[in-house]
């Protein structure tokens, strides 16, 4: 690390501190790219060959928002209806979970398991990408 003088080392940490809001959405959003992409393949595994395709067409990541604590989040899943009326929420939720006439075939948890160090590896590496593009 190197050690500016004074006014430079100011002017540095202000920008950093003005960019940070854009510095955690982007490095919360490759990260959370990380674990939606794996449980995106985890469900293309596990849908049946009959499968009409509205599940995994309305999989997604929110947009990145900051909480009443302060904390940024954002959320992975699924939206909207399939063409049947029946929500894509619930019907993730019985494929994960099971029911009493459906076996389970988690595909979500697993995903997270396999993903987690992963997905904070890549915060990581935009985090410091970025801090490095301020010439910090």
């Amino acid at each position: 690390m190197t050690f500016m003088a004074g006014d430079e080392f100011a002017l540095a940490l202000s920008r950093l501190a003005t960019q940070s809001g854009e510095i955690a959405k982007k490095a919360i959003y490759e990260g959370a790219k990380v674990v939606a992409d794996k449980i995106k393949s985890n469900l293309e595994g596990v849908l049946s060959p009959e499968a009409t395709g509205d599940m995994l067409a309305s999989f997604g990541v929110t947009p990145i928002e900051r909480d009443s604590d302060g904390n940024w989040n954002a959320k992975i899943g699924f939206d909207g209806y399939d063409s049947k009326g029946v929500a894509n929420q619930l019907k993730a939720r019985t494929l994960e979970s099971g029911s009493s006439q459906q076996q389970k075939k988690p595909f979500v948890r697993p995903a997270i398991n396999a993903t987690k160090k992963s997905a904070v590896e890549k915060m990581g590496q935009v985090i410091d990408e970025e801090i490095r593009r301020l010439n910090l």
